[in-house]
């Protein structure tokens, strides 16, 4: 079995795993006596739901949709890179939509197809120097005032250039047939009373001349499909002829906020927190290339939820909090008189594990749970959107690599921890390690705010000295303060 096939296997069984769950439906397990905190650990409170399974049935919370039934047993938390993969075939499982942009609109989107050259680069033979195209061995006659420019229409002097003879040419323009080289300029000698162009230096065939075809000839594939479309990227499309590119378009991604506790402005008070979440997860999720509409705060409201999720447009909805089983997190139940598909719910990472993905129809968009506190969410964030996001947009998915933590980091005794990193000054061999950084409990953004990537840390913990694998965030590395403050 090859590695991709064992991946694949690894999906499917992840698949079958929430498979039996899903055929049932979502339970909706809010009963009216539970009164657990909305932020308190699921794991708390599993013990709780499995008695009140095989209790007598208690009345559920009046609602006027019809409840699913429950599933026979609770389905395990899925491990960390289990539901990353899944994730990502959620998002490369649909057809693929492509729409060809203006080369000005195309920045950031990822190339639907592969971009062959449309001409021979350069097209003709062109002076890589200002100087003298020169003919033959020197020293070389010229015709005083003429000269060869870049962007200028053939003259009879760049038609074809005889032995001993030169011209004087500008970069970029039309080499005439039969030139040997180019002279720079400044190696050039030049005696205006005699009109002879002279030089001190070897003329090697061909110096100084790019000739046609040198970067690709006409249908060579210069970037695979999958590409994201950087400024060099549409420089080389321009410089192969082309006007637009046939890109994959950005997911569109609605952003619900959920809590009555949620303040959207000024100093909290009276037991009301400041969203964190919500200026956080629009710039973020477009920096993952989405197209991200403003936050909705809906507060603690089912039907307001059932409504944002019906009435969406998007590719993706992104909730945050809600996703465990207090009397306020309605997000469970809602997804369940909807009929939603739960792809993942829950993930055995800390912090984060009451996250889950749902499809909300076969046809209709992907639904991924953040929990309510902040860092919780970022590991939400880059659990299951990031690598739903990048199957949708068509981007190759971010490629894991190892760095050597420089400190020991405990781990959870079952679960899988992320943890917030800065790299250091490289060492000795050439290595960059890792620093985990302070302040990384669930509701806090002190060390995130520092990082410029998160360590996933096994369950038991890391020695300092030992690889661990490196999740990157999508902006600039943090900057030497903080390693001081937050170390």
């Amino acid at each position: 079995m090859t590695g991709d096939d064992a991946e694949e296997l690894a999906v499917e069984q992840a698949l079958a795993l929430v498979g039996g769950r899903n055929r049932a439906r979502i339970r909706a397990d809010d009963q009216a006596g539970d009164q657990v905190p909305r932020n308190q650990d699921r794991r708390e409170h599993q013990d709780r739901r499995e008695h009140q399974n095989r209790s007598e049935p208690t009345n559920q919370d009046s609602t006027p949709h019809p409840t699913p039934p429950a599933p026979a047993s609770p389905t395990p938390d899925l491990p960390w890179d289990r539901a990353r993969a899944v994730a990502a075939r959620a998002g490369r499982g649909g057809p693929r939509a492509v729409v060809r942009l203006p080369l000005d609109r195309a920045l950031g989107h990822v190339l639907a197809e592969p971009l062959a050259a449309l001409t021979d680069l350069p097209s003709f033979d062109t002076s890589a120097m200002d100087g003298w195209a020169v003919a033959g061995p020197g020293p070389w006659t010229y015709e005083e005032g003429v000269s060869l420019l870049a962007g200028v229409g053939e003259s009879p002097a760049a038609a074809r250039l005889p032995d001993g003879t030169a011209v004087r040419i500008a970069t970029g323009a039309r080499t005439p047939a039969d030139t040997t080289a180019v002279i720079r300029s400044e190696h050039a000698q030049v005696d205006e009373a005699r009109a002879l162009v002279s030089t001190r230096r070897p003329v090697v065939t061909g110096q100084d001349i790019r000739p046609r075809g040198q970067e690709c000839r006409s249908g060579d594939r210069l970037v695979p499909a999958g590409t994201v479309v950087t400024p060099a990227v549409l420089g080389l499309a321009a410089a192969a002829g082309y006007d637009a590119l046939p890109a994959v378009p950005r997911p569109r991604v609605d952003v619900l906020v959920l809590g009555d506790e949620l303040l959207a402005a000024g100093l909290p008070h009276d037991g009301l927190i400041r969203d964190a979440l919500g200026p956080m997860l629009g710039p973020w999720l477009r920096a993952l290339g989405a197209e991200v509409s403003g936050p909705r705060r809906l507060g603690d409201d089912p039907e307001a939820l059932r409504e944002a999720l019906t009435s969406s447009d998007a590719d993706l909805i992104v909730t945050t909090g809600g996703t465990a089983s207090g009397p306020v997190d309605h997000v469970h139940p809602v997804l369940a008189a909807l009929g939603a598909e739960l792809l993942v719910d829950g993930v055995a990472v800390r912090p984060g594990h009451p996250m889950l993905l749902a499809r909300l129809s076969p046809d209709g968009p992907h639904l991924v749970g953040l929990p309510g506190n902040p860092l919780a969410a970022v590991s939400g964030l880059l659990t299951l959107a990031e690598p739903l996001l990048a199957g949708l947009a068509g981007r190759p998915a971010q490629d894991a690599y190892r760095a050597l933590v420089h400190a020991d980091v405990p781990g959870h005794p079952h679960d899988t921890r992320l943890v917030p990193v800065v790299h250091r000054a490289g060492r000795a061999g050439g290595r960059d390690p890792v620093a985990p950084l302070r302040y990384n409990g669930p509701a806090m953004l002190r060390g995130i705010a520092a990082a410029d990537g998160l360590a996933v840390v096994p369950a038991g913990g890391v020695r300092s000295g030992t690889e661990v694998e490196i999740l990157d965030l999508p902006w600039a590395p943090a900057t030497p303060w903080t390693e001081g403050c937050f170390t």
